[in-house]
């Protein structure tokens, strides 16, 4: 494994018992500036996994929390008028940062969350004629429960298309539970992280590294043969946007960098396939008797799927 990758991971690990998959999945999507969701019941550690990613990282680090009373302005800012200059000027909203931790994201009301995408696709903040760029890398990072739907908002198609990921902890084993009572025990475990492990810039250079991994002709066409699959399929209402094909393209690239290769292949696809497209469609009502959940769809294309050789790297 990459050794920048294995510090960050070794860090996140201080906090975060287990769950080297799911951390090894957000690294990824971070390693591709892609925004993640993070959806699962309360208590499994979702907020402590994305702070303890974020204190890893010497960058700028905000949190809302988000409910229905949370206005677009505490999201993207406002401008004011400056008493002394007779100016106005612009007072920052918590999306100027490189890491944004929306908690309980379905709890904002529609107005709110439409006031997230501008700053997740364009990076940028426009108010009053005047366009605020955010910084880089930006990460939106969010959460939501699955299971309590009162006083919540459905996300919208387009917002979820916006995640790069979904992403689930799921409960710990009996081992992973008794770790976690005793890491508890004295302090919050986010003390464990006594210092960043990397800063911004090292973050940015393992960024530009990934764009230079190299994917063959063969595992592009797999790629969109399996995005395309799910088009004027009869098990899907809404099928996957190319804006999918690129993210799990970004995201096989990531994986290789990850675990020390230079190109990409055709199991770094599969590997990354359900987290990154499962979000993005809709399954038709005949898709949920055949599958039950996009999750199964996905990996029932996989297996549909022909994989290609990799006699040329």
């Amino acid at each position: 494994m990459n050794q920048d990758v294995t510090r960050l991971a070794e860090s996140i690990g201080k906090v975060i018992v287990g769950k080297n998959d799911t951390i090894i999945r957000l690294i990824a999507a971070m390693l591709c500036e892609g925004h993640v969701l993070l959806e699962d019941v309360p208590g499994v550690g979702k907020t402590q996994l994305i702070t303890a990613l974020s204190c890893s990282i010497g960058g700028k680090f905000n949190r809302i929390q988000l409910t229905p009373d949370v206005m677009p302005s505490d999201i993207a800012g406002f401008t004011m008028m400056d008493q002394t200059s007779g100016e106005f000027i612009y007072r920052d909203g918590a999306v100027m940062c490189n890491f944004l931790l929306a908690d309980e994201i379905n709890r904002a009301s529609p107005k709110v969350q439409s006031s997230l995408l501008e700053a997740m696709e364009e990076r940028q903040i426009s108010l009053d004629g005047l366009t605020h760029k955010l910084p880089r890398p930006f990460l939106v990072m969010a959460t939501q429960n699955p299971v309590e739907t009162y006083g919540t908002f459905h996300l919208p198609e387009a917002q979820m298309d916006r995640f790069f990921m979904k992403l689930s902890m799921g409960y710990p084993s009996e081992e992973e539970e008794i770790k976690i009572l005793e890491r508890t025990e004295k302090h919050n475990p986010i003390n464990n992280i006594e210092a960043p492990v990397m800063t911004i810039d090292d973050v940015l250079r393992m960024m530009n590294d990934v764009r230079s991994i190299r994917v063959t002709e063969q595992v592009r066409q797999y790629i969109v043969r399996l995005v395309n699959s799910t088009r004027n399929n009869r098990n899907t209402i809404l099928g996957i946007s190319p804006r999918g094909s690129i993210a799990l393209y970004k995201a096989s690239k990531a994986l290789a960098y990850i675990y020390g290769r230079e190109y990409a292949t055709p199991d770094d696809v599969k590997n990354m396939a359900v987290t990154v497209l499962a979000h993005r469609i809709i399954l038709s009502p005949q898709g949920k008797t055949a599958f039950g959940t996009n999750e199964a769809f996905i990996e029932n294309l996989l297996s549909e799927t022909a994989v290609p050789s990799m006699s040329e790297k």
